[in-house]
């Protein structure tokens, strides 16, 4: 299947945005357009009767889908979180048109019929696409079907590091920048879980401008983790890791964290919960041992704790309050956004007899608030974030920041206005994340105007 994608056809294909651009626009257009002429073609056909019918079923489809959404979402909480109401409401919508076209496509003939079979099919990929906006995970074509988009690290290795990054600093007020290129790369490579056997699907990794130059300095390592559903991939596309990365380090001499992505699952249909168990493997020990002993050996990166952070998105966000204060000696930041209170996957009885083999004080030894109180006291760093529309998310968010403050952890808490349990409170929350640990880590000063953005609410933790 990869391979396939190697047609220049199928990878212009593969790179078309969907997020963005005269694809959404297209679309939404002529599904608008297909409605529309369904209502011209019963009124100049005089068929007032039959108008009403399909309007009335479409505001009843359009009832039972909103309030189908709602139930799953909000009531059973089917998907572990709230879909937001931006996603209930597109969903209600898209069964309103969906149910309209089926009656015109009874009531019509000939060429009719077909139009309105193609209204159907416009409004399901309009409906989804417009879904997709709002959460941001798929990004192009060719992220739908997992195509491979970064080249193999192993080709071009960077250089080993050969000066701290206060001599990099020093040397750039001096107008003696090492030569590096204006942008950082993204690779992708396969960090073997040699100590836990844990079988991950390939990671990928973004090098900074200065990680790039042939006298590297020792830079600061953020590893991300993604959703689940997700890959690193996602991460990369739908967090829009390199403009993230690039701007930053632009606006301070080429320097930027490396960021690796690594693979806490091992599928997409599997959850780890970020814990070694009997279900998926050994995923603590891959993410603990493993992968920082791999960026160690090949990346020009720090060795202190001060210098590294893990964080991730929903259950990466859930995995980096897990794993940053159970391994303190690691990582001595955590940046997580939209995690949950404790690692979930349905029954939680079940959940604890599975991967814990019903040891219930295992399980507890990995609900984050847990796990912070018992490393106090604790020198590590917080940023966490959740967005607007995601009321849970901020619930468990202010939870864990009133325990990492109360162990002595340094805290900031930001809420992404306008975005809910999606990629765009990661983009946005993201930015002033990298510049508060950017400035602990040394890399410079924060640029205010982003940390002050107005789509960002820092809140107060007592």
């Amino acid at each position: 299947m990869k391979s396939v994608w190697k047609d220049p056809m199928l990878k212009w294909l593969a790179q078309i945005r969907l997020t963005s651009g005269g694809l959404p626009i297209a679309l939404f257009a002529l599904t608008a357009l297909a409605l529309v002429v369904l209502v011209v073609i019963a009124l100049l056909d005089r068929r007032f009767k039959d108008l009403l019918r399909q309007v009335g079923m479409g505001i009843i489809c359009g009832a039972v889908g909103l309030l189908l959404a709602w139930l799953l979402s909000d009531v059973f909480m089917v998907f572990g979180v709230s879909l937001g109401w931006m996603v209930i409401l597109a969903v209600g919508l898209g069964f309103l048109a969906a149910g309209f076209s089926v009656m015109a496509l009874i009531h019509n003939h000939g060429w009719r019929r077909v139009l309105a079979a193609l209204a159907i099919l416009l409004t399901v990929l309009s409906t989804a696409l417009r879904i997709d906006i709002i959460y941001g995970e798929f990004t192009t074509v060719g992220s739908i079907f997992s195509v491979p988009i970064y080249p193999n690290l192993t080709r071009t290795p960077p250089e080993r590091a050969t000066m701290s990054v206060e001599e990099w600093r020093n040397l750039s007020s001096e107008g003696r920048t090492p030569s590096h290129p204006a942008q950082g790369r993204t690779y992708t490579t396969r960090i073997v879980g040699t100590e836990s056997n844990f079988h991950a699907r390939p990671a990928d990794i973004y090098l900074p401008p200065a990680a790039l130059s042939t006298k590297p300095p020792a830079l600061p390592v953020f590893v991300l983790l993604a959703g689940q559903p997700g890959s690193p991939d996602r991460l990369f596309t739908a967090g829009g890791i390199q403009d993230l990365m690039d701007s930053y380090a632009a606006r301070h001499n080429g320097l930027a964290p490396i960021v690796v992505s690594p693979d806490q699952n091992g599928s997409s249909t599997h959850n780890t919960l970020c814990v070694d168990s009997p279900v998926y493997g050994n995923a603590e020990t891959y993410l603990s041992r493993d992968v920082p002993a791999w960026i160690r050996q090949h990346l020009p990166v720090a060795a202190q704790p001060s210098m590294w952070a893990i964080g991730g998105f929903s259950q990466g966000g859930t995995c980096s309050t897990q794993l940053g204060p159970r391994h303190p000696k690691i990582y001595g930041n955590m940046l997580p956004a939209d995690g949950e209170l404790e690692p979930t996957q349905g029954n939680q009885d079940q959940m604890i007899k599975d991967y814990f083999g019903g040891d219930r004080a295992k399980f507890l030894a990995q609900v984050p608030t847990r796990a912070i109180a018992a490393k106090a006291p604790s020198g590590q760093a917080l940023f966490t974030a959740a967005g607007s529309m995601d009321p849970h998310s901020q619930k468990n968010m202010m939870a864990i920041a009133k325990a990492a403050k109360s162990a002595g952890m340094t805290v900031e808490v930001v809420v992404a206005q306008g975005s809910g349990h999606d990629w765009h409170t990661v983009r946005t929350a993201w930015k002033p994340g990298l510049e508060w640990l950017g400035e602990r880590m040394g890399l410079g000063p924060m640029d205010r105007a982003i940390e002050d953005h107005p789509n960002i609410t820092r809140l107060q933790v007592r």
